[in-house]
């Protein structure tokens, strides 16, 4: 998936609220929105490398940036929480991940009852599948954890997945880590226990889960790989 924004080099200064930094680039000190509500306690810190775009005054945006990457220990992580649904649309389109090559798009943003899922997807049988996409972006000891934050709103995507699999459809999370140094995935229990057992009953009752790392570049994010998932507390 190609980056069609230009991004410029900035230093994290402060992070007055949740979806706002303060950015040094190149000697100005500027607002910039930050895409991602999570905590990111460990990759915004003080001095931080940051990558922002440029925002036209025509936008009518209250900050003429926003906040892309930041790169932690040499590697260069996304911060941008909706890029993992374009990145999956992307690569549906075009069949790069492997765990749906035999699937289409039927239609994204798709609603059932009260719940709205990401895509509902088609295999060549013509059966449907319903999928919802989440952000990683917390790695520790090389294991991607979610969430950094607690997620009533994914819990309650974890029972919808459920039900639908008890009602005798398909469906399924894919966890899009992005960042390419993990090397296994498992629910942040410590942080959220409630959205940890409801991704456990989940996968139980038969909802798919999986997890897939991606290379970021200032130019591109393209799929690395899949990786196991662990869904046991420990």
């Amino acid at each position: 998936m190609r980056i069609r924004e230009q991004l410029f080099k900035g230093t994290f200064i402060e992070r007055p609220n949740r979806f706002l930094t303060i950015v040094d680039v190149e000697g100005s000190v500027v607002e910039s929105h930050l895409p991602d509500p999570g905590r990111l306690k460990e990759l915004l810190t003080p001095g931080a490398e940051l990558y922002v775009s440029f925002v036209p005054k025509t936008s009518h945006r209250k900050t003429q940036y926003t906040t892309w990457m930041v790169r932690y220990n040499g590697t260069l992580v996304s911060l941008v929480s909706s890029l993992p649904n374009r990145f999956v649309k992307e690569s549906l389109e075009s069949g790069d991940l492997p765990m749906f090559k035999d699937f289409q798009i039927t239609k994204p943003e798709y609603t059932v009852g009260r719940h709205r899922f990401d895509f509902l997807l088609e295999d060549k049988e013509g059966q449907e599948f319903y999928l919802e996409v989440k952000s990683v972006t917390f790695v520790e000891n090389g294991i991607a954890e979610f969430p950094d934050a607690v997620t009533e709103r994914g819990r309650r995507h974890a029972i919808a997945l459920q039900k639908l699999v008890e009602s005798g459809k398909r469906s399924g999370i894919l966890f899009v880590c992005q960042r390419p140094d993990a090397h296994g995935f498992r629910p942040m229990w410590d942080r959220d226990p409630k959205f940890g057992k409801a991704l456990q009953n989940a996968f139980t009752a038969g909802v798919k889960v999986w997890c897939i790392t991606v290379n970021v570049t200032l130019e591109e994010i393209t799929f690395l790989r899949e990786i196991p998932v662990n869904l046991h507390r420990d």
